[in-house]
């Protein structure tokens, strides 16, 4: 990232060190109208290397630097004296960081209530068993069940963290083994 005031020669550029300490990981970051200053200029570098997936609403936008200056006495003040950059020269300035993919925040009451149990081919009358699982590829099944079922318990408490989650579950599914 870099910061560039008013005069050519009073600009800053910041360099990554190399290394990913998440060794390539799929990654999301999540951003809302709450993520401001440095937040978004780090949403706003992964996002301008392809690094991350950037989900949610609009940044804040603030993307100036302040300085304090000394006054006479006992006072200081606070001066704009920059504007931050992203890497490929975006100032979030007023803008904020957009994101790859909008994703608004529910409300508790907007997320949608199953309506009963899903009809199946195990719920026929006269329905053929399945009796070629193993003990391992039942318990298998059983925990798949209930990471679905606190994923969507999430979904009710924190939209947009289940929505991340899900990326990386699909971004990982696709992933070479």
């Amino acid at each position: 990232m870099s910061t560039r005031g008013r005069n050519e020669g009073d600009g800053e550029r910041y360099n990554a060190t190399p290394g990913d300490l998440i060794e390539g990981l799929p990654l999301v970051v999540l951003i809302n109208g709450g993520s401001a200053s440095a937040s978004e200029i780090v949403a706003g570098a992964l996002q301008d290397h392809h690094r991350a997936v950037v989900v949610g609403t609009n940044s804040f936008g603030k993307g100036s630097v302040q300085s304090v200056m000394p006054v006479q006495g006992d006072g200081a003040m606070r001066l704009t004296t920059s504007l931050y950059y992203t890497p490929s020269g975006r100032s979030i300035q007023a803008l904020g960081v957009a994101p790859d993919i909008l994703v608004e925040q529910r409300d508790i009451g907007e997320v949608e209530e199953p309506l009963g149990p899903a009809r199946t081919e195990a719920s026929l009358r006269g329905a053929l068993s399945n009796s070629t699982l193993t003990e391992d590829q039942l318990r298998l099944l059983q925990e798949e069940r209930e990471q679905a079922q606190a994923m969507a318990e999430l979904r009710a408490q924190d939209y947009q963290l289940a929505y991340a989650i899900d990326i990386l579950h699909g971004l990982r599914a696709l992933r070479p083994r």
